[in-house]
């Protein structure tokens, strides 16, 4: 499959570049896209670096009520020019908890219209006045402007992205000139609804190969300047486009783990394909409100204007039409698209089952679009942790060789404690490389694609995470290593170092239930730290009653030296465990790591009532 892909993408350059090669106006309209894109990542990528984690701050005092929102999607999508982007920037906030769903639908509908701003300012620009002027001083500021460290260098990025814009508007416009009749469709005589179906697909497909729908809208305007269409023609497209904006949000919505993400990509999808829909059904009707609004102004004749005029109506339509519909839209979604029931249970293949060897767990909710944000990707590696944390204490429990219910009750089932290793069980260097180490590497290569500038409260929080991470990690690892002489031992008969790894094992089961419950503790923080303490105590309480009856056995006789020593390298093990998982604590309760970790101590619960 990866062969084709190249095999594909090599004969699309070979295209482009043989028609480049017979076409000197499609080079220049080519050209002048790719510059105009590249001006819309610039600016895309200034105004996140220039706003770093304020963007968050913003976002919170935007969005406390819905029409708050709205103007928030009106003036994301204004200084973004992409609503695309801020559908998607909207899905990776919802997905990390930053807004709620009402909260997120609003803001789609600003997004709808505020794409009509790009659309009035080059309607009101004209085909006849050229931008370049404009861009070259820009280009010149900008680059000055990367000199200066890096607030500078992003605002700098911005001013690039405006002047680029402007270059490649200019290209556009002058490619469209020199295509003259050869790519003239507005002698195309298909009428009707056939003609109109066509021209609405074609502004779908243009939008979803180019990923914007200013872009296809600009090229419409270009195009409708210039004579190649005409204006019945354009306004199809401009249904089009619409609609094919939602299609890059529908997609990463649906690929992303988290529900409220793939909900608000379906109240995209239904907002734009009903107002679509209606505003194709109402063609007509739309078409000639246009004109009756644009006569008066003296407008009768400016066909760029009544296009821009055209794209604003049925968007504002389609907004006025579900604004009164927010909460039932909301609780509609909510309905269709409910939460996934999360299983009690992640690990379930046996080490035995190697005929197909399983695949690896992956990362659940490190969604790309997440790195727009420094809150949103917080939110993401947060969420990601208590994944993390959640399959690191089922391997420690499998390499003790219980059940992972067993962790949800404060004392251990003895009959399970004292019984043998069942056969074809769990082996904790296979849970470790197919469970842990995918979402670990997943984790860290994630943290490592943040490019935007942090606060100090954002940057010591990264760090955090980070040793958390490392120590999971590393209480899995000396659970592996205890694994080895707790299986040996507690397959040997009866014994005085049999008795000693069954007690091994009941203390470092306690001590998990523990430290579980600590994580899932909503308590003041002097009862959370006396807890802690506590916690403290007892593990070094029992290290010392541990070490004192190993001597006193070997004094008796019942202990020789390598059973004694086995004992000891074990119990350090169990102490190191403890000590990781109770650092993650600690950073937790600064961090709150383990907010999902709780869900997990809820899930757990319900396992004693079955059982």
């Amino acid at each position: 499959m990866k062969s084709l892909r190249w095999v594909m993408l090599l004969l699309v350059v070979m295209g482009l570049i043989a028609s480049f090669w017979f076409s000197q106006g499609w080079l220049q309209l080519c050209a002048g896209l790719a510059i105009f894109l590249f001006g819309m990542q610039c600016l895309e990528e200034g105004l996140r670096q220039l706003a770093g984690s304020k963007l968050e701050q913003i976002l919170g005092r935007s969005t406390s009520t819905p029409f708050k929102s709205l103007l928030f999607g009106v003036g994301g999508t204004l200084l973004l020019q992409s609503s695309t982007l801020v559908s998607l920037l909207t899905i990776a906030f919802i997905s990390t908890g930053l807004i709620q769903l009402a909260g997120g639908i609003a803001i789609l509908f600003g997004a709808n219209l505020g794409a009509t701003s790009g659309i009035w300012l080059l309607a009101l620009a004209g085909q006849n006045l050229s931008l370049s002027p404009l861009a070259l001083p820009l280009l010149v500021f900008g680059v000055l402007a990367g000199f200066f460290g890096p607030k500078s260098k992003a605002a700098g990025r911005i001013v690039l992205g405006i002047a680029f814009i402007f270059l490649g508007i200019d290209q556009i416009k002058d490619g469209f000139a020199s295509f003259g009749d050869g790519l003239d469709m507005s002698g195309y005589q298909e009428g009707g609804l056939r003609g109109a179906l066509l021209f609405t697909a074609i502004g779908l497909a243009i939008t979803v190969v180019l990923q914007s729908s200013h872009a296809t809208l600009m090229l419409t305007l270009a195009a409708l300047a210039g004579g190649q269409l005409e204006l019945g023609q354009s306004l199809a497209i401009a249904i089009g486009s619409n609609v094919g904006s939602s299609v890059t949000t529908a997609f990463v919505g649906s690929l992303g783990g988290n529900r409220n993400g793939q909900r608000l990509a379906l109240a995209h999808v239904l907002f734009n394909i009903t107002t679509g829909t209606l505003a194709f059904c109402l063609l007509g009707p739309l078409t000639w409100l246009v004109h009756a609004l644009a006569e008066p102004l003296g407008l009768g004749e400016n066909s760029l204007i009544q296009l821009a005029m055209f794209h604003t109506l049925f968007n504002a339509m389609g907004v006025a039409l579900f604004w009164p519909l927010q909460g039932r839209l909301a609780q509609l979604l909510i309905r269709w698209l409910p939460e996934r029931s999360e299983p009690q249970v992640l690990i379930t293949e046996l080490a035995s089952e190697k005929v197909a060897e399983p695949e690896r767990t992956r990362a659940r909710y490190l969604n790309e679009r997440a790195l727009d944000s420094v809150e949103a990707a917080s939110g993401a590696v947060v969420q990601e942790l208590g994944h993390l944390g959640r399959l690191s204490l089922e391997v420690i429990c499998h390499a003790l060789y219980l059940p992972v219910d067993q962790l949800a009750r404060a004392k251990g089932d003895d009959q399970l404690l004292q019984a043998r290793p069942a056969r074809g069980g769990f082996e904790a260097e296979h849970l470790y490389q197919f469970h842990i180490k995918g979402v670990y590497g997943d984790l860290l290569s994630f943290m490592g694609r943040m490019e935007l500038p942090m606060d100090e409260a954002h940057q010591q929080f990264w760090v955090s995470c980070q040793l958390a991470a490392l120590q999971l990690v590393d209480a899995v690892k000396d659970a592996k290593h205890l694994q080895k002489n707790l299986g040996h031992y507690l397959d040997a008969p009866p014994s005085a170092v049999r008795d000693a790894y069954v007690e091994l094992r009941r203390h470092l089961l306690a001590t998990l239930h523990e430290v579980r419950e600590l994580a899932r503790a909503d308590l003041p923080e002097e009862a959370w730290q006396a807890r802690l303490r506590w916690l403290d105590e007892q593990a070094g309480s029992f290290d010392a009653r541990f070490r004192q009856r190993l001597f006193a056995e070997v004094r008796d006789g019942r202990l020789d030296g390598l059973q004694t020593s086995s004992l000891m390298n074990d119990l350090g093990y169990a102490s190191r465990i403890f000590q990781s998982l109770r650092n993650v604590l600690m950073l937790g309760s600064e961090q709150a790591l383990f907010r999902e970790l709780r869900k997990f101590g809820e899930e757990q619960e319900s396992l004693i009532r079955l059982s």
